[in-house]
């Protein structure tokens, strides 16, 4: 609260003699309202840094800052709050995600392998049975061939024993009948065919 300083000893016989209280001041007179004399608002100190005014500066900071702590308490904490909580949940879907697909992927990896180890061994049997297989069959073709040179051999004995005793029956025919024309030739008579064949047998069985 201001008081009102007279700028002029003369003001109070003004007021004695009926002088309407709201006149305009003199010159040089002070406002109440303010505290400032008339022509000195340009030289005052600047308005933040005004004592006079701290009271109502830090009424109007505590509800500047009032409203600031609702509005972040009750808008703007909670949005991001929510917007952590659906990125924290998002992230946690994702991780759980390339986790299941990691897992897949390794199943896949060991059934692949399994796979191609299972193909490898089943090629391997097959390699093994068709080389058995290919065995078997030479050793039987080759039975087969030998049992067939087997018996076309001795068929070409019997066939050669057949015909060495064809020959030896007609060599022994020969010489009887160039013994007969020998002993001809030489003594002029014929000799009888049993005593030719009995000279023919006994020269054999020296020879």
């Amino acid at each position: 609260m201001f008081f009102v300083t007279p700028a002029y000893a003369e003001e109070a016989p003004a007021a004695a003699t009926g002088t309407d209280a709201h006149a305009a001041p003199a010159a040089g007179e002070v406002h109440t309202e303010t505290g400032v004399a008339e022509g000195e608002h340009a030289r005052g100190p600047f308005p933040p840094f005004d004592s006079t005014t701290y009271a109502s500066q830090l009424l109007w900071l505590v509800i500047t800052f009032g409203v600031f702590y609702l509005l972040m308490q009750k808008v703007i904490a909670p949005r991001i709050g929510t917007i952590l909580d659906q990125r924290h949940t998002r992230i946690s879907q994702d991780l759980e995600e390339a986790g299941r697909l990691k897992a897949e992927a390794d199943a896949a990896v060991q059934t692949y392998e399994g796979e191609l180890a299972a193909a490898r061994a089943k090629s391997n049997a097959i390699g093994s049975a068709a080389r058995d297989a290919a065995k078997a069959k030479a050793e039987e073709e080759r039975r087969a061939v030998e049992s067939s040179l087997s018996e076309k051999i001795k068929a070409a004995e019997l066939r050669i024993g057949e015909i060495k005793a064809k020959a030896f029956a007609d060599v022994g025919t020969i010489a009887e009948e160039t013994a007969a024309a020998v002993v001809d030739q030489l003594i002029g008579g014929t000799v009888a065919k049993a005593d030719v064949a009995a000279a023919v047998a006994a020269a054999k069985k020296e020879a």
